[in-house]
């Protein structure tokens, strides 16, 4: 079985890339740069630009499934480089697949494409996409999702859509590696009470389900949340991992009003002056550490038998110890 990963030269597109090798996948790689660890793994690595269709459309030729990993993430930046690839790419994605007579499309979305302003609190898929969007993240993948689930049913094409929510684990150089130096430099703080909820989603985890997704003949047009069962408190659960690293804790706390006016007035600063970077705070990044945000893994559990083959102490130990051995 041949398998497309675009984007495998990230974090979870590595795993991903690992995890179908061990099921003996022949696996290709498209990327924009070169990656010496997916040479060490023997896979085929196809450097290219996903907003180049003809260049996506070569990657997806002989493919029989295709999971679309790359995408353009973060709170701030300038809509059109979203645009480009986390719309224009998908697109192209879709439609080489469609003209390649590819079998099966997983693509990567998030939980990030519905409302963040409002407490989620155990929702399924059937929670509606938002009128109000205020992030280019945001808005630009719930297009590349929608577009992802209309091509269902196209020349023969099976297409899905899912939803993990704080991707962690070992090798992550982004999530903790930021906010460890946040904390380091004083500029993280407690939003609100502290007592929000959210789910994880381990990345071997994260990337098992992929597989049993793209292996299941349930999924076609559907969208589906593949974070762990279980929601953690998220600063307490921060904490621990800090503790336990011996990192210095998160203990300012800003009530959640406060904060959000502050990242409404810095998004409004940044875009009329301009500055260049990014706010410290965003009203997205706000919502996201102030609200709970933990989702239903049933329809998950019923149509593709979505396991976590990694339990979550199994998941912490591994984490703790990557970080440690980097000290």
């Amino acid at each position: 079985m041949k398998a497309l990963v675009t984007g495998g030269g990230g974090f979870l597109g590595q795993y991903l890339v690992e995890a179908l090798l061990q099921k003996n996948y022949e696996v290709t790689v498209f990327c924009r740069g070169h990656y010496e660890s997916l040479d060490a793994l023997g896979v085929t690595s196809i450097k290219g630009d996903l907003a180049n269709a003809k260049q996506v459309k070569e990657a997806c030729r002989d493919q029989d499934i295709v999971f679309h990993v790359a995408a353009k993430t973060g709170p701030w930046g300038a809509y059109e480089d979203f645009y480009s690839v986390n719309v224009v790419g998908t697109e192209n994605v879709v439609e080489a697949c469609i003209a390649s007579g590819v079998k099966k499309l997983v693509y990567t979305s998030s939980p990030s494409v519905l409302s963040f302003f409002e407490d989620l609190s155990g929702v399924d898929e059937s929670w509606p996409y938002p009128e109000f969007v205020v992030s280019a993240y945001q808005h630009t993948k719930m297009f590349g999702e929608q577009l992802v689930l209309a091509a269902n049913g196209t020349n023969g094409l099976m297409t899905t859509a899912l939803r993990p929510h704080v991707i962690w684990g070992p090798r992550d150089t982004q999530l903790f590696s930021g906010i460890i130096e946040r904390v380091q430099q004083g500029k993280l703080a407690i939003i609100g009470d502290g007592k929000n909820k959210i789910s994880v989603s381990y990345v071997e985890n994260t990337a098992h389900a992929h597989i049993q997704a793209a292996e299941s003949d349930n999924v076609g047009g559907k969208v589906y949340f593949v974070n762990e069962v279980e929601p953690v408190e998220m600063w307490g659960w921060i904490n621990s991992l800090f503790r336990q690293l011996g990192v210095q804790e998160v203990k300012k706390r800003i009530p959640y009003k406060a904060a959000y006016f502050i990242g409404y007035l810095a998004e409004k600063i940044y875009q009329w002056l301009p500055l260049r970077g990014e706010p410290l705070f965003t009203r997205s990044v706000v919502a996201a550490c102030g609200r709970d945000h933990y989702f239903d893994v049933s329809a998950a559990q019923r149509d593709f038998n979505l396991q976590s083959p990694v339990s979550m102490e199994e998941a912490t130990r591994r984490f703790l110890n990557y970080y440690r051995s980097r000290v």
